[in-house]
């Protein structure tokens, strides 16, 4: 999902105070409070949920508790800040949360005028379309004239309205607050179709009451890149963010598990492996962590492909395929640097 810029350059002078170097030191604030603040979704299966206990669960809180484990030892030393799409920049540049990882997309725009650094990406996606199947609707092209729902403070609005005027289709948009706005208003009727991120659309359709009544079209509309996303200007707190990311993509690259780290890192004699695991040299210590960091978060969170299956995999109810979000060797995009 992805805030719409125009919307939220009210917080302008904000974002240049960060970006002359007042977000410094962000990791010192988070060791003194004894942990992280993540800003997260207000409810999205899959990515950032919270179930009726309060315990939060999904790729985007995975992230976030990477790097908790990477800081205390202890991946449960995160709170989260649900937020809406059209909040979720003026909390992090504010300074109320200390890292943003809800779903968000990286965009030119963002990256240079918020004040704002995104780390890496987490998940590779693109725009589409979901209707329902009695519809009769197979593709993109035939929805002339149909009635579209999406959330408001986001560039889904804006991907939407490039997608019908440059094929020449009318349409009438339904733009409400909330995510689960939009979803409620798509399932009562009030609209035809609903737009957002194809994992997006992948887990609402998971709550609606008979998910197999509705079909995600098959066009891909944009380019979405989504990761965490931190303040300008504190550059160990953003390589801190990345790497936890990195790691866990090398962890899987080199057949490291959740379930097998312990092993691994007393029997190897891989170098590489040794230097990852904190069994040779202190490869944290230029982070300002401990030497056990990635053993930490491998461990406590598990590599890519755990995160993936267990939130949004094929044995879920989000249901995604790996895809795109596949490791280079399979196919996919997911290629870390080495941590050498």
């Amino acid at each position: 999902m992805k805030s719409n810029v125009g919307k939220i350059l009210t917080t302008a002078a904000v974002a240049a105070t960060i970006s002359t170097g007042a977000a410094a030191a962000t990791l010192d604030d988070v060791k003194a409070k004894g942990f992280v603040q993540c800003g997260v979704s207000q409810g999205v299966p899959g990515f950032s949920n919270a179930d009726d206990a309060g315990n939060w669960t999904g790729i985007d809180v995975d992230a976030c508790r990477a790097t908790a484990a990477a800081i205390f030892g202890d991946a449960q030393k995160v709170k989260f800040t649900p937020l809406s799409a059209k909040e979720r920049f003026t909390a992090l540049q504010s300074g109320e949360i200390d890292v943003l990882s809800r779903n968000t997309t990286w965009t030119y725009t963002r990256d240079t005028s918020l004040g704002l650094d995104f780390t890496t990406t987490n998940f590779y996606d693109g725009q589409g379309f979901m209707v329902r199947k009695d519809l009769g609707v197979s593709s993109a092209m035939e929805l002339d004239g149909a009635t579209v729902c999406t959330e408001q403070g986001t560039t889904t609005e804006l991907n939407m309205a490039d997608f019908f005027r440059k094929h020449q289709l009318s349409y009438v948009p339904v733009i409400v607050q909330k995510a689960d706005e939009a979803l409620a208003a798509y399932a009562s009727g009030r609209c035809d179709v609903f737009t957002t991120d194809k994992s997006g659309l992948a887990a609402h359709r998971s709550k609606l009451s008979d998910p197999a009544a509705h079909v995600i079209l098959p066009e891909t509309i944009s380019k979405e890149p989504l990761g965490p996303v931190v303040r300008h200007g504190d550059n160990q707190w953003k390589d801190i963010v990345t790497w936890a990311l990195f790691v866990q993509i090398n962890a899987e690259e080199m057949g490291i598990s959740s379930k097998n780290v312990a092993k691994i890192k007393s029997e190897s004699t891989d170098p590489g492996i040794r230097r990852l695991l904190g069994a040779e040299g202190n490869m944290g210590e230029a982070l300002g962590l401990n030497a056990d960091w990635a053993y930490n978060i491998i461990a406590e969170v598990g590599n890519y492909g755990e995160v993936f299956e267990r939130n949004v995999g094929p044995n879920t109810p989000v249901g995604l395929p790996r895809g795109v979000n596949n490791l280079w060797t399979e196919g996919g995009v997911l290629y870390a640097p080495p941590v050498r």
